[in-house]
């Protein structure tokens, strides 16, 4: 992951963008992966980490209707979430994730192992459906790693 982390960070300060990131499932660990690169500062900008519904709405705006109509983990909330974390930032690129990391939670229609992310920016955005496969900590570790890929497939969009 710190490979994966380092690459971001070239393409990022090669694009001169900031990033922001919105966090739910994986609790902080997309910025702990990416703040863990000497020299961050000058391409990340901050990061929101939004574990409840209620800091979803408080911190990033995302509109309670849209929790209640498609849930917290959907496709709609994500991409709410990346855009409200890039509108209260001077970044230029926003990720956000939610996610069902278990190994509680799941259900039928959402298992353990869904997550959501979303990459927003000028460039337009993004979303992405994962069912990832393990416990509770390979589930968060392989969306931080998605999530970091997704930023570097940005310059694509």
């Amino acid at each position: 992951m710190e490979e994966l982390a380092k690459q971001v960070g070239a393409f990022l300060e090669q694009k001169q963008w900031k990033l922001v990131v919105a966090e739910s499932c994986t609790g902080g660990g997309l910025g702990e992966s990416i703040t863990s690169i000497s020299g961050s500062s000058k391409w990340f900008d901050r990061g929101f980490i939004t574990y409840s519904n209620e800091s979803k709405i408080e911190m990033l705006g995302v509109d309670l209707a849209i929790i209640e109509q498609h849930g917290a983990v959907s496709e709609e909330t994500v991409l709410a979430m990346a855009k409200g974390a890039l509108m209260r930032s001077a970044a230029r690129i926003g990720v956000a994730i939610s996610g069902i990391a278990g190994p509680d939670g799941g259900s039928p229609e959402k298992p353990v192992g869904t997550v959501w992310i979303a990459w927003a920016g000028k460039f337009g955005y993004r979303t992405q459906l994962f069912v990832f496969k393990g416990n509770r900590t390979e589930i968060r570790q392989q969306a931080v790693d998605a999530a970091l890929k997704g930023i570097l497939a940005a310059g694509d969009l």
